[in-house]
Formats: structure tokens, C-alpha cells, sequence
């Protein structure tokens, strides 16, 4: 896959299949506009690319300092490229450009520089000044300028329409089974592996301490998850706590820690991926040390169970 930052470092071409959008969580309604939009370039032996934005436009337009992300940029790179895309330009998205009207937007992007034969646009999809920008809108440009405008309708599962915001509020709810569907795989996040206060070690199940997984992360509800954590390139299955570990601390920050399943090595500072398999239960507080080690105890043969199912 070839990433531009500079619209000027793309070559012009008419030839081009072009979609657009910030596509967070890349779940199965984007999979379907992407499959359509590598199709349609395959069809006429021409370019795909893909525009996107960065930050979210939302920390942009409505000030949100903590706008947390289904996917981050980095997340979301590796993800496109399986799903065949070729070509990806990230525009800087500030207040200066948040002011281009859709019909600007497109003249100077794709009519003037970029060349474009076909825009493939998702049904929902809004953008440009007042989100002026939809499939109506390209149709009528579409036929002053040249070009086709394809839109793609929505995904359904189980009845529900899928979307990013019913996968964040599925998190939210500590529903990961539902977001896994909605996604189309599971849900997961990277980062760093810390040294922590140990208190899972003298509790005889040592946990990786994860940290740097960016402050725009959207992680799901505290509590207790199997998950599938990838170290060193191999996969384990581990029990994963998001909380504020009630038992010994009255408050204190949220932190994410992981109890890997039949694993003993020492990887501090190693970079680690965590997909999220099943939510076992809520956090709870416990009264004595025995109560909590009794707990994972059980944790730990729920998962187990879970882990049987899915071999």
C-alpha cells in the first residue's frame, strides 16, 4: 500500500476509484464498501484510493478533548491493506479545511489533482461544510464533472443496522459479543507491556500491565474478559482486567492488566495485541485476599470452558 500525507506527491489519473470516509472500527458495513470499491477499480483495470482523515473530524468540529477511537490510525493501516486498498491519502483535517464545502472538497481533491472516474460512498455517509456532501449531492456533481457515484447500501446483523456508534455503545456496555459481530472479527487494541505494583504475582497469577495504547482508544466497560493476546508474534488465551482494582484501592485510575493462560516469560517493554473474546464478568470488590483469589480461580475455569468451545 502506498500512504500519501500530500495531495501534490499523487499522481494524476482518471482511472481512479476513489472512497472516502474516516471508516472507524473498519466494521462489516465498511468491509462492504471497501469490497465494492476495490471491484469497481479491479473492473476497469484502475487505481483504488482511499481518502481519510486525521484527527477525527469530531475532536475538530465540537471541541472533544477525549474523542476515543474504535480504531486508531495505526490500527487501522494494516486492516485496509488486507481488504485490498492500494492507495491511501490521510488528510490533515483542522478547522481551516473543516470549512470546504463537499462541492469544493471534491473539485480540488479529485476533479482538479487527484483524476477520478468513480466515487464509491457508503449510504449514511455525510461530509464537506454542514455535511453538505452525500450520495444526492456527488450525483450532481458526478454529472457536471464525469464521473459515476456508487453508494452501497447498509449491513445488517441480527436485525440491527450496523454502525460505529451501536459498536461503542455495545462496548460500553461491556457487550463485547455484540460488537464482535457488528465488527466482523473481535474487537482488540496494542500496547506496551509495564511493570506494575505485582500484586498479581504474589497472588500467584501474574499479570501483564498494558499501557501506551493511545489516549484516543476506546476500550469496553470495566470488567472481566477472555481474551486471545498475541506476544512475540505467538498467541495465548489470558484473562484480562479493565478496572480500578476495588479490592485494594478505594479509587484510583482505570488500568488494563492480562493474566496470561500457561505463559511464564518475562516481556516487559514488549508490544503486545490484545482481541477480545468474551466478557466473563463485572468488576467486584472483595472483603478479604482469599475471596479474590477464589474468584479468579473460577475466572479461570470459565475461560478455560469458553476456550474449549471455541477449539
Amino acid at each position: 500500500m502506498q500512504i500519501f500525507y500530500d495531495l501534490d506527491k499523487i499522481e494524476r489519473d482518471e482511472n481512479t476509484v476513489i472512497t472516502l470516509g474516516t471508516f472507524d472500527g473498519i466494521h462489516l458495513g465498511h468491509k462492504k464498501t471497501l469490497e465494492k470499491f476495490v471491484e469497481k477499480a479491479k473492473g476497469i483495470n484502475g487505481r483504488n484510493l482511499l481518502v481519510t482523515f486525521s484527527p477525527h473530524p469530531r475532536s475538530v468540529l465540537v471541541k472533544e478533548k477525549n474523542v476515543r477511537l474504535l480504531s486508531t490510525l495505526n490500527e487501522k493501516i494494516p486492516i485496509l491493506e488486507s481488504l485490498g486498498v492500494l492507495n491511501l491519502l490521510i488528510i490533515n483535517f483542522t478547522k481551516e479545511f473543516s470549512q470546504k464545502t463537499s462541492y469544493e472538497f471534491v473539485k480540488e481533491y479529485f476533479v482538479d489533482k487527484i483524476g477520478v472516474k468513480e466515487i464509491v460512498i457508503g449510504y449514511d455517509h455525510h461530509f464537506g461544510k454542514g455535511r453538505d456532501g452525500n450520495f444526492e449531492a456527488l450525483s450532481k456533481m458526478g454529472k457536471e464533472f464525469g464521473f459515476d457515484v456508487s453508494m452501497v447500501e447498509a449491513v445488517s446483523v441480527d436485525y440491527i443496522t450496523v454502525s460505529s456508534t451501536k459498536i461503542r455503545n455495545a462496548l460500553s456496555e461491556g457487550d463485547i459479543s455484540l460488537a464482535n459481530k457488528l465488527l466482523g472479527r473481535r474487537y482488540s487494541f496494542s500496547g506496551v507491556v509495564v511493570e506494575g505494583d505485582k500484586r498479581g504475582r504474589e497472588l500467584g497469577f501474574p499479570t501483564a500491565n498494558i499501557e501506551d495504547f493511545g489516549d484516543d482508544k476506546f476500550l469496553p466497560a470495566i470488567g472481566i474478559y477472555l481474551v486471545d493476546i498475541i506476544v512475540e508474534g505467538k498467541n495465548y488465551f489470558g484473562l484480562m482486567s479493565i478496572g480500578r482494582r476495588p479490592t485494594f484501592y478505594e479509587s484510583g485510575d482505570v488500568t488494563t492488566e492480562v493474566y496470561i493462560l500457561d505463559f511464564s516469560k518475562d516481556i516487559y517493554g514488549q508490544k503486545v495485541t490484545v482481541n477480545i473474546i468474551e466478557r466473563i464478568r463485572d468488576e467486584e470488590k472483595f472483603y478479604t485476599v482469599e475471596a479474590l483469589i477464589d474468584q479468579i480461580k473460577d475466572d479461570e475455569l470459565k475461560g478455560r470452558e469458553i476456550i474449549k468451545k471455541l477449539n
